[in-house]
Parts: C-alpha cells; structure tokens; sequence
C-alpha cells in the first residue's frame, strides 16, 4: 500500500505534470525505506503502520502480530507519513547536492517518538 500515493506526492511537491511521475514514484519508495529504517521499524510493525485502518479486521491482526497496539501504528503512521513527505521533498529538491547526513539527523529528530527505547538495528 505505501505511506503515501503518487498523488499525494505529486500535491506535496507541487508538480502537476507527469514528467516526473518515475523520478517521483522512485523518490518516493526510497523516502519510505528511509524513515522506516530511521524509525527502526521491523517488517511486521511497517506492515501494520501501512495497512489499510479502513478493513479493521485486518488492520487489528496486523498489530496484533506486529505487536503494537491499533493506537501505536496510528500514531506511527501520522508521524511515518510526515517523515515521508519531509524526506521526498527534501531528495526532490535537492537532487543534485543532497546532504544525506543533514537529512538523516532530521528524520532521527521527527521520528525519535517511534525511536525512542528501540534497539539500533
């Protein structure tokens, strides 16, 4: 499912034609496996973050075997989803001179609530 869809992306960055639509759908991929590893997520707790809370029964058996509450991975997601944003804007618009560790102590910042008493993995 992913954190955020190609439109919203394409809303967030401001671009209305499709020109960039696989440089985007790439950044974007990429911006989801960095704050998911930043956020030091395994594969069952990014599963239930990303499921869909609108099929509860699958949403709550997907935090059962994350072991996270429905709260937790609703929490995670709004702050997983800000992260994303953050991060695809950021790779966009610096594409050419990127700071990747500047980038990487900001996203510890905005997700040090998820971070936060998870071992380094």
């Amino acid at each position: 499912m992913g954190l955020i869809t190609q439109e919203e992306a394409k809303n967030y960055l401001r671009v209305d034609a499709a020109d960039d639509d696989a440089l985007i759908a790439q950044l974007t991929e990429a911006a989801e496996a960095l704050a998911l590893d930043v956020a030091r997520l395994n594969e069952s707790e990014a599963a239930a973050v990303e499921a869909d809370a609108s099929d509860e029964a699958a949403f709550a058996a997907a935090c059962t075997a994350a072991g996270i509450t429905e709260r937790e991975a609703t929490e995670y997601r709004a702050v997983l989803r800000t992260a994303v944003f953050y991060t695809l804007g950021y790779l966009y618009e610096h594409r050419e001179e990127a700071d990747h560790r500047d980038l990487t102590l900001t996203l510890r910042s905005l997700l040090f609530s998820i971070r936060e008493g998870r071992p380094a993995t």
